[in-house]
């Protein structure tokens, strides 16, 4: 897995000042800005998988991108869901230990919001590793439904564990580059999350072939 091109390879193709300039513009748009983005990372990472010259996204389908930046949204919801629950309950618990009360009450309410606590941090880490499978599985095969076949996507998790992990250590990273935008007139924060979606594509690309990769070398030496 080439880490560093994740970066880099943006500033390769010859139109990619239009093409992260028009989604800089789109982020300007609330809420649908995001949906397009998250469409046009996506078709990155499927351009990845299968090995285009210049993987950065184009943006002549406006429409198809639009939908599979709805697809990543459901996509990333259902997976937060158990996280969104837990941290609501814990949320109710806090309401709870504010209030004061009871003793007993009060101490077994610190207790199992310790314990929620504990079980968001857990799941957050499982998070960080699974949804990137989940994307590159629905990249690569053109299914909604591919995301969240869990077998599949854990699968490729436990044949490549380092490339995932360096996609969500590559994740923090452009996560801190995005948030330099701030320094450019506030505005230029938009080109640079532009920026880390496509980065981010393009590692979950390289980490989904690097597992396919292998279980295809598994699958050789059980024979």
């Amino acid at each position: 897995m080439d880490f560093g091109k994740a970066f880099a390879y943006v500033f390769d193709d010859p139109d990619w000042l239009k093409k992260v300039g028009i989604a800089g513009l789109l982020m300007l748009i609330p809420i649908v800005g995001q949906f397009f983005v998250g469409g046009w990372a996506l078709e990155t990472t499927r351009r990845v998988i299968r090995r285009d010259e210049y993987p950065l996204a184009d943006w002549s389908d406006f429409g198809g991108i639009l939908v599979k930046g709805l697809q990543v949204f459901v996509i990333a919801l259902v997976y937060a869901l158990p996280i969104i629950l837990v941290s609501a309950c814990s949320g109710g618990l806090n309401v709870v230990l504010s209030e004061g009360g009871d003793d007993t009450m009060v101490t077994v309410a610190t207790i199992v919001s310790l314990c929620l606590s504990c079980v968001v941090l857990l799941y957050g880490i499982f998070l960080a590793l699974v949804v990137p499978a989940a994307m590159g599985n629905f990249a690569a095969k053109d299914q909604l439904g591919a995301a969240f076949r869990f077998g599949e996507v854990v699968g490729l998790v436990r044949a490549a564990p380092g490339p995932y992990i360096l996609t969500f250590l590559g994740s923090l990273v452009v996560g801190f580059i995005a948030s330099l935008g701030v320094i450019l007139c506030v505005i230029g924060v938009v080109f640079t999350s532009a920026y880390a979606a496509v980065v981010n594509g393009h590692l979950q690309g390289q980490a989904y072939n690097a597992a396919i990769e292998a279980q295809g070398a598994q699958a050789g030496s059980a024979f």
